[in-house]
């Protein structure tokens, strides 16, 4: 009999200390080491007083993310592109959000920028260069992005209305009327005046010159290249050169290329008018009065 219990003890205890084990084990398990977890916490993204600025002054308001920090992801690898630095982002974000987006916003209304302005906004440093000797300075992709090159180029200290219309904003215009057009596309009328004088890729060969472009009733060279082009280029030409370069077109054009680049540029009108209830003039004259106060911006720091 006692040897029974003295087994039945033995076994109790046994039991006992297993179970002691077992629940010991699992409470140091449950205790995480949470330096060494496999479920590690990323690290958030460390957020500059730039980076701030950006989602104060473009995603919040208009939903729009500013990339300055080139990402292959983003960029045409077919090219040699260096990125933009922090300094000419800086510029070029104040520059844009005065010079371009805000006349939107006073001409069309916040709904329509919020509305039609590209999701993204992707700043390359250097210029996207050609075979054929041109430079790339901008493109648009369905509506949803922009990506604007040679931003290292920009020097707040001695930067000119002319040299941001000539390198920047006519560019900026030009690519934002092929956001509008591919969203609601202009009269068919307008491809039929100019349709046997478009050249494609040719528009850039040396016997394409501007007095040529201007004879036939092109407002640029790089209008021959597709009636899209011609459109958009009709639309940036007015509004950002203003009245007295724009008469010099025409003059230069002569009577028969005057007549041209008037016609199709009454159709440009009307359609911002009817498409998008946008007074073409009043945009020009918001532009300028934008551009007289941009000395008011400080360019070098948020």
């Amino acid at each position: 009999m006692l040897q029974k219990l003295y087994v039945m003890k033995r076994v109790i205890y046994l039991i006992l200390t297993m179970f002691m084990t077992v629940i010991n084990w699992s409470c140091k398990e449950d205790e995480i080491d949470r330096n060494n977890s496999i479920f590690k916490d990323p690290d958030p993204a460390t957020k500059t007083e730039f980076d701030k600025w950006l989602l104060t002054n473009y995603t919040y308001p208009y939903n729009i993310v500013l990339k300055y920090k080139m990402q292959d992801i983003e960029s045409n690898m077919t090219y040699e592109l260096a990125p933009a630095t922090v300094e000419k982002a800086i510029a070029f974000a104040k520059l844009i959000k005065h010079l371009w987006i805000e006349v939107f916003d006073d001409v069309a209304g916040s709904n329509f920028t919020k509305t039609y302005i590209p999701r993204i906004i992707h700043l390359i440093g250097s210029g996207a260069y050609n075979t054929n000797n041109t430079v790339l300075l901008g493109t648009a992709e369905g509506g949803l992005k922009i990506t604007l090159y040679r931003v290292n180029d920009l020097y707040p200290e001695t930067v000119t209305a002319s040299l941001l219309v000539d390198r920047y904003l006519k560019t900026m215009f030009h690519e934002f009327a092929h956001i509008l057009h591919q969203t609601k596309n202009y009269s068919e009328g307008f491809a039929k005046i100019s349709n046997a004088n478009y050249v494609s890729d040719d528009w850039s060969s040396n016997s394409n010159t501007e007095a040529m472009a201007y004879e036939l009733g092109f407002v640029s060279r790089y209008s021959r290249k597709e009636a899209n082009e011609d459109f958009v280029e009709i639309f940036a030409t007015f509004v950002v050169h203003g009245q007295e370069y724009w008469n010099n077109v025409l003059r230069r054009a002569g009577y028969k290329g005057a007549n041209i680049i008037t016609q199709k540029f009454e159709i440009v009108q009307s359609y911002l008018q009817t498409a998008w209830n946008i007074d073409i003039y009043e945009l020009r004259r918001n532009f300028e009065s934008r551009v007289a106060s941009m000395h008011l911006l400080n360019l070098k720091s948020l």
